[in-house]
């Protein structure tokens, strides 16, 4: 088995959604539901990557960003009332219906100082939230990462913020697509632990054309001099419809031999392994409530997703700079946000599948009695698991990767699709 087959950050992924017909009222999609999660969307970057396939644009002019958040008011007055009206949102709303909140993209500091504090104030007045007083991620880059940008983030409440250096080495940096100068990098990140916001997070991607594990351990040691509480190590993709994508070239023996170098330099320097990607500095994690695998997430703007038990929504999705354009301004002209558009209604089965590799794909693993007590089985009588027999450990409490199993996540996770949810993105690949 090929250890980069896909990165299941989702399931089932967006790619399987369709155009829902009939588009139901959110007031029913939501009708018992918990949105212990909030997600705000903005599709700005000021430069796409060549390994980015987000749903994002470059270069937007300040008129768009303005009637952008115009439309982003919109849809959330009119989801706030769709909450409402499932009897769910009360005076208490901000503590019983959000248990954490992000801002993602694209690149939420992509908005200056004043747009970013419109964003506070049209989320929180909207949503009933308060986000000083629940987890909350913000995403920015290097350059976007600017001391009056991030004195908004840490006076409104944010309590991490993540930024994508992908390299400390300018020519692998080159190499990716991604033009950034080193004094720019640094100058981000002496900004962000400046501004006392608790917890950084640094992303870094192996598998760069050119680097060599020693090059990705100077990236691995340098990253660590700023002690980030959270570092992302992700293996470099080629997808298509990114800058990378014409080179069609494999780099499995590559990318597997940096992941062990990586895992290994930074469990040796303190660091606790979450997930394949995901590295912590023990006790710096967020205490919240949410439970990515039970509770659903409210998306707001027009690359967001949104999760219900039974239905998972957004809008129209596209990599394409042209796609991706038309989507944005048919979004900044719609006025309609109370029903649900395009989708994937989640069957008995496909929960009990979200379930296992939202839970298997994590350090901690599945445990038997939450999946027993949400479904009234026992996750190995409802799905065979033998083809991962090497890579699992299981007791009567929990089924959980071995290292060697987490290692290879990203294939382990695209094995465990259905096929229907297989052939919805094999047809929209095909496209």
């Amino acid at each position: 088995m090929r250890p980069y087959e896909g990165y299941v950050y989702a399931y089932p992924h967006k790619t399987a959604y369709r155009p829902l017909d009939p588009r139901p009222r959110l007031k029913e999609v939501w009708a018992g539901e918990r949105p212990g999660a909030l997600y705000v969307h903005i599709p700005f970057c000021e430069m796409r990557c060549g390994f980015c396939n987000l749903f994002t644009r470059t270069g937007a002019p300040e008129e768009l960003v303005t009637a952008y958040l115009d439309a982003l008011e919109r849809q959330a007055l009119q989801v706030r009332d769709a909450l409402e009206e499932t009897g769910f949102a009360t005076a208490g709303f901000a503590t019983a219906g959000f248990a954490t909140a992000a801002f993602g993209g694209g690149t939420p500091t992509y908005l200056d100082a004043r747009e970013l504090t419109r964003l506070f104030d049209l989320t929180e007045r909207t949503m009933g939230v308060d986000l000083a007083r629940i987890p909350l991620s913000v995403e920015t880059s290097p350059a976007t990462a600017t001391p009056d940008r991030l004195s908004v983030l840490a006076e409104r409440g944010a309590s991490r913020v993540s930024i994508g250096v992908q390299s400390f080495v300018d020519a692998e940096a080159r190499s990716a697509v991604r033009p950034q100068k080193r004094a720019e990098v640094d100058a981000a990140l002496d900004a962000i632990r400046a501004s006392g916001v608790p917890v950084l997070n640094i992303d870094l991607i192996y598998g760069i054309d050119g680097q060599t594990p020693q090059s990705w351990l100077y990236s691995l040691d340098t990253a660590l001099g700023w002690r980030p509480e959270e570092l992302y190590l992700y293996p470099l993709y080629v997808r298509p419809l990114t800058g990378l994508g014409k080179q069609g070239r494999a780099w499995d023996d590559q990318r597997l031999e940096l992941y062990w170098v990586g895992r290994e330099r930074l469990l040796a320097a303190g660091y606790e392994q979450v997930s394949m990607r995901m590295f912590r500095l023990p006790g710096t994690g967020s205490s919240t409530e949410y439970c990515c695998q039970t509770d659903g997430m409210v998306g707001l703007g027009c690359g967001a997703r949104s999760y219900t038990s039974e239905l998972h929504y957004s809008f129209e999705y596209a990599v394409g700079a042209r796609h991706v354009r038309s989507i944005i301004d048919d979004y900044v002209r719609r006025d309609e946000f109370d029903v649900a558009n395009v989708g994937f209604p989640l069957s008995l089965e496909e929960r009990k599948r979200r379930h296992l590799i939202q839970s298997l794909l994590q350090g901690e693993g599945l445990s038997r009695r939450l999946y027993a007590d949400l479904f009234g089985t026992d996750v190995l009588a409802d799905f065979a698991l033998d083809e991962f027999g090497d890579w699992l450990l299981a007791d009567p409490a929990t089924i959980r990767l071995t290292a060697e199993g987490l290692a290879y996540s990203d294939a382990i996770g695209p094995a465990l699709f259905s096929p229907e949810v297989k052939r919805l993105m094999e047809e929209y690949a095909a496209c």
